[in-house]
């Protein structure tokens, strides 16, 4: 009778154990699905029944990216992170990104343009430049650099994202975006906080840009309603060759380095006056020549006037023109920069 009884409790015990793993196997607890990680939930075998579990929240399922305000090529990117299926993937993204951001000078780190909070060291900077269209709204190119390389790709992606429109469009952006692309998930809070400063202070820049351009837009109109005044009482004004914008150049054969740089700078740039003078062959054989080998242009020298260049320091107006020439610059061993605006040009006259 005895050992009945033991059998009979022992059986009930293991019949309850089984009862309560099959409960706890089917529900949703939060505590379970909080020691799941990624991989294990890629090499357990799913059940037709029951979805695998995904590593985000709701609410970054909920974002609406319209409410965002993001600009086209932040929404473009947005969109292109969030379809990635795990974090690893996207983090290798975002050090692919990093390794292809343009190179800076050490003009660019210096402590005005340091981002505050970040765990890695960065700097951002930018200018105004004209918009695609002629006479359209200038818009802001960013450039910049950190000794991060994750910290780099997010910079990265805000920079490609940011770049090329106008302080307006750069202020509405909501941060928000991190998580609708799934970003905020591969970063630390550290990491998270640093992304919030970078924008914060590329919002910041682009709004200083903008109010420094305003203030110069004032003094070239007083300058213009002068010149006005003086035409009226018989003085002579300015030629319109040297007012209107350079539309085109004439190419010359054997040159391409001359051809490209005077392209970009006549489409990016819109300058209303340029001269571009080569000076290869008094450097010829100079050790460290670039660019001599493979067409004979190595050094130049650069004279231009350009709107762009108002409300800019000779630093910055040097960033500029680096930044437009692009591919060119490291071909060749030396350019030689004098950049004006159009209302300092004035003045020298």
């Amino acid at each position: 009778m005895k050992r009945r009884t033991v059998a009979t409790i022992s059986g009930l015990a293991l019949a309850c154990r089984a009862s309560r793993t099959s409960a706890w196997s089917l529900s949703s607890s939060s505590s379970w699905s909080s020691r799941v990680s990624l991989s294990s939930i890629s090499s357990r075998p799913r059940s037709p029944r029951h979805p695998p579990i995904l590593a985000m929240s709701s609410t970054d399922e909920d974002i609406d990216l319209d409410s965002l305000h993001l600009t086209p090529e932040l929404e473009m990117m947005t969109k292109a992170f969030a379809r990635i299926p795990d974090e690893k993937t996207r983090h290798k993204q975002l050090l692919y990104m990093a390794s292809k951001l343009e190179e800076v000078g050490d003009e660019v780190r210096v402590p005005e343009n340091k981002v505050p909070g970040c765990l890695s060291t960065v700097h951002v900077d930018c200018v105004l430049v004209p918009g695609e269209e002629r006479g359209g709204d200038e818009v802001v190119r960013y450039f910049g650099d950190s000794d991060g390389l994750l910290t780099k790709g997010l910079l990265a992606l805000l920079i490609r994202g940011l770049s090329g429109c106008t302080p307006e469009q750069i202020s509405k952006v909501d941060p928000q975006f991190i998580k609708a692309a799934k970003i905020s998930q591969t970063l630390t809070p550290g990491r998270n906080n640093g992304f919030l400063n970078m924008l914060a202070v590329m919002k910041q820049k682009a709004a200083n840009a903008s109010t420094k351009r305003t203030d110069g837009d004032v003094i070239a109109a007083a300058a213009a309603a002068t010149d006005n005044d003086d035409d009226q009482h018989g003085n002579v004004s300015q030629s319109e060759a040297e007012t209107n914008d350079v539309a085109s150049f004439e190419e010359i054969e054997g040159k391409p380095m001359y051809n490209a740089i005077m392209s970009s700078l006549i489409t990016l740039l819109k300058p209303t006056s340029l001269s571009l003078v080569d000076n290869s062959h008094q450097h010829a054989g100079h050790g460290g020549a670039k660019g001599w080998e493979e067409s004979g242009e190595s050094h130049f020298r650069l004279e231009i006037v350009a709107e762009a260049f108002e409300g800019l320091s000779p630093v910055k107006r040097h960033q500029l023109i680096y930044m437009v020439l692009g591919e060119v610059m490291p071909k060749i061993h030396a350019l030689e920069i004098r950049a004006k605006s159009p209302s300092e040009q004035q003045k020298e006259n």
